[in-house]
Order: structure tokens, then sequence, then C-alpha cells
């Protein structure tokens, strides 16, 4: 494995890109990719993804648009394999799932329920790419979104929650005849470890790990169809943007004490 650049460990790196954005080596190009013109660049070192100089971008440096989000570029996955480790951050992770995923299949042939949840993870993607999450997980029925300081900005949560009212109003949660996919969602900010999980000659992925993860997955799971649970801490993070929400008070499975969320039903 390579030494990390400027005599920093892989861990201070990881801090470094996850607080900030920055990627010590990636940030000494923007001089280069900033003058090249592009409608879509990468948000951290300005490669450019479309344009003239996008052929010679893709070739000479391995520039294109990253599988965690197409808002960046795939330096964060090579940075990921080449830089074991990660850190602890707070951040705000939104996860949704399809409600009553099973009973779907059953009505529904395998190649319509493939194409139902084909079109739930391209709608979802989307919407966790232009809000500037890292696509953590798209799995079963299930997908997940970070929002790092270092991408979504100090005001994570309130994006977090933004988001999930998208991906609900796309979905057809407040149609008159209901949503195409019923989905539920949670939402919540808190300390977890963010960084590559792998080995250096093998898979390595970006994930998050921790009680916060799991808490906010526990939400997903006990949201129903159109809710959006949204813990007391994210609630609190995003600043009173909400307004009045109804409390609800939960016992999480693994959770010894109850935990206190808002559930939001609006879209808008």
């Amino acid at each position: 494995m390579p030494h990390p650049p400027d005599h920093m460990t892989a861990d201070e790196l990881w801090r470094v890109f996850l607080t900030t954005g920055e990627n010590t080596r990636e940030r000494r190009q923007r001089h280069f990719f900033a003058p090249l013109p592009a409608r879509r660049r990468c948000k951290i070192c300005f490669a450019p993804f479309d344009g003239i100089s996008a052929p010679f971008i893709r070739s000479f440096f391995d520039k294109r648009p990253s599988n965690l989000n197409p808002n960046i570029c795939t330096v964060c996955e090579n940075f990921a394999s080449r830089y074991q480790g990660g850190a602890e951050v707070e951040l705000s992770m939104l996860f949704v799932d399809v409600r009553g995923s099973t009973s779907l299949a059953e009505r529904m042939t395998t190649a319509e329920f493939k194409k139902l949840i084909d079109r739930f993870f391209r709608v979802t993607t989307d919407i966790l790419a232009r809000s500037d999450a890292l696509i953590d997980k798209l799995v079963g029925d299930q997908a997940t979104g970070l929002y790092v300081p270092g991408l979504a900005g100090p005001e994570h949560a309130r994006r977090a929650i933004g988001a999930a009212q998208d991906i609900l109003r796309a979905t057809g949660h407040a149609d008159p005849g209901g949503p195409w996919i019923p989905l539920g969602a949670g939402v919540h900010t808190g300390t977890a470890y963010v960084g590559s999980v792998g080995s250096a000659d093998g898979a390595t992925d970006i994930t998050v790990i921790g009680d916060a993860a799991n808490t906010a997955a526990r939400l997903a799971s006990r949201a129903g169809q159109g809710e959006i649970l949204v813990s007391q801490a994210a609630f609190a993070s995003a600043a009173g943007s909400l307004g009045e929400l109804d409390r609800r008070v939960l016992t999480l499975k693994g959770k010894s004490e109850p935990v206190v969320v808002r559930v939001l039903t609006r879209y808008s």
C-alpha cells in the first residue's frame, strides 16, 4: 500500500476528506482542471465529465463519475482502496426502505418486480447524488445515503431530510392515487466511523459503521408507508426548518433506551 502524502496517516487523510471535502493530491490538480469547459465536473478536483476535454481526462487521468456519487470522480474509490482507514465524524444518514416488498414480489412476475426495484434505485440514486450524499448501499429493497460535512456541508441534516422528502414525492406519496412503490425512511444525525472496508488487495467499499448507523437503519425499518422518521438529533440539527412535527417514542431493537423521533409526512 502506498504511503499517504504529506506525511499524513491514512486516517488523517480520511478525516480531512470527510470533514472538508479536500484530498491533498487532488486539490493540487484543481488549477489544471478548473479552466477546462464542462457542464458537469467533479466537485472535489474539478475534473470535467463532459465537454471537449472529457475523453482526454478519462483516458489520461482515469477520472470518471464515481459509483458512490456521480458528482465526484473515481478518485474516491481509488482513495478507498489505496488508503485503508477512516475516521469518526458527525454526519447525517438517510435510509430508505420499500414497505411490504415480499407482498409486492408475490403479486408480480420476477421481471415486473425487478423493473419496479430498478426504477426505485434510479429515482433514489439521482436524488441522493443531487443532494451530495455518498451512496453507501443499494441492497435488495433498501438505499442508503451518507451526508458527510465535506460533501454536504454543515447543514447535512437538513439536506438528508430534504432528500428523503424528494424521494417520497418522486415515488408518488403525495399523489391522490398513492405511490407507485411504498416507502418508509429514517434520518439520523450522529457520530459514526466512515471509511474503507475490505482489503488493500481485494474488494473495497466505503461504508458507515457504528451505533448511529444502526439507529438510522432501525428508524427506516419502523417507518410506516409515506413516513420519514427523523431522530431528535437530526431534528435539532436541522435548526427548526421543519416546524412542528408529531413526536413519537420508539423502542428499537438493540437499543437499551427508548428513542424519540419526529414524524414527517410533508414532501415539500
